[in-house]
């Protein structure tokens, strides 16, 4: 005998209306899990399928291809998973791909989706085996997931069953952050435009510094310092002027590589550069400025990322589309004074 579960898994038939009515308040089946090319080339990120919204003890779920989707809950392990570092998730296309990370550690790795699911619980979504072995978290561990646009080589890592490379951990003080939103159970958006990204950046320079832990728990925590005496060192120690809070752009940092990876023509009386992140930590600062042989200049207490300047905008736009497609999503082009 068929149980009424599996009856309402024939999607795509006449019966399937049905059956999914008759199932409403039960664990239901998803679409077919996203196919693997055996070339493994682009085309099997093709078709991407969204599929009809789908039931799970009295929670109808309608997937939709939510570009910007970020959220902060709970894993669980997708029994059903094959080898590789895959995921099912109940809304995001299939396939699309996210990167998760653990919240205990700022440990992040990239996840193609591939599956429906959970569909017995309320995590926010379900890790394979490998995935959770890379991530180093277990069954219910905190993270942030949030949907990127990777390139294509590791994208064909995740397709042949293979690992990418980890992503930028999250600093320190961006985890107090993002813990913060965490909910006691299900999850919860990060839909305000404060809130922190995986690789340290965020949408506006200034409101990171509001939310930064780190400099509060250090603020709160420093015994008063006693006023030296008004001699003259002391005085003239007093009277230093402020630091500037934008000063020029610096030189690339030392230790990059030889030429900027985005090879787009920098021009150094530029009007425009594109910032990657701002970080309350400036070592952070200082690994991604070294990776993408970019600039670190400082606003306040933050550190900020930016590759360039460029000449034009259009220059400037040529840069953060190369960025983008990278997965900097949330770079962004900067003006200069």
């Amino acid at each position: 005998m068929r149980s009424p579960i599996r009856a309402c898994f024939s999607l795509g038939t006449a019966a399937t209306a049905l059956a999914l009515g008759a199932c409403t308040g039960i664990a239901q089946a998803a679409p077919e899990p996203a196919s693997r090319s055996i070339a493994n080339d682009p085309s099997a990120d093709y078709p991407v399928v969204i599929g009809e919204p789908f039931t799970i003890d009295g929670v109808t779920y309608t997937p939709e291809d939510t570009l910007n989707y970020d959220r902060v809950g709970y894993a669980t392990i997708d029994e059903n998973a094959g080898e590789g570092v895959t995921a099912a998730h109940r809304t995001l296309p299939l396939p699309s791909y996210v990167e998760v990370t653990s919240l205990d550690s700022g440990r992040t790795i990239l996840v193609r989706i591939e599956n429906r699911g959970p569909m017995s619980n309320d995590r926010l979504l379900a890790l394979s085996p490998a995935a959770l072995s890379q991530l180093g978290v277990e069954e219910g561990a905190p993270v942030r997931m949030r949907r990127v646009n990777p390139p294509e080589e590791q994208r064909a890592e995740l397709r042949a069953g293979r690992t990418a490379p980890l992503r930028m951990a999250t600093p320190e003080g961006l985890l107090e952050v993002l813990k913060r939103r965490l909910p006691a159970r299900g999850s919860a958006p990060l839909g305000d435009p404060r809130q922190a990204t995986v690789s340290g950046s965020v949408p506006t320079p200034g409101a990171i510094a509001s939310l930064d832990p780190d400099q509060e728990a250090a603020m709160a925590e420093a015994p008063p310092q006693p006023k030296a005496p008004q001699t003259a060192p002391a005085l003239e120690a007093d009277t230093a002027p402020p630091p500037v809070l934008r000063p020029e752009l610096p030189a690339a940092v030392q230790g990059g590589p030889a030429r900027a990876p985005l090879m787009v023509p920098t021009e150094a009386t530029g009007k425009f550069t594109v910032q990657l992140g701002a970080f309350s930590v400036r070592s952070n600062a200082d690994r991604l400025a070294r990776e993408m042989q970019g600039n670190v200049a400082m606003q306040g207490n933050l550190a900020l990322v930016r590759v360039g300047p460029f000449a034009t905008r259009g220059q400037a736009e040529q840069a953060l589309a190369k960025l983008r497609a990278r997965g900097y999503s949330d770079a962004l082009i900067r003006p200069l004074d």
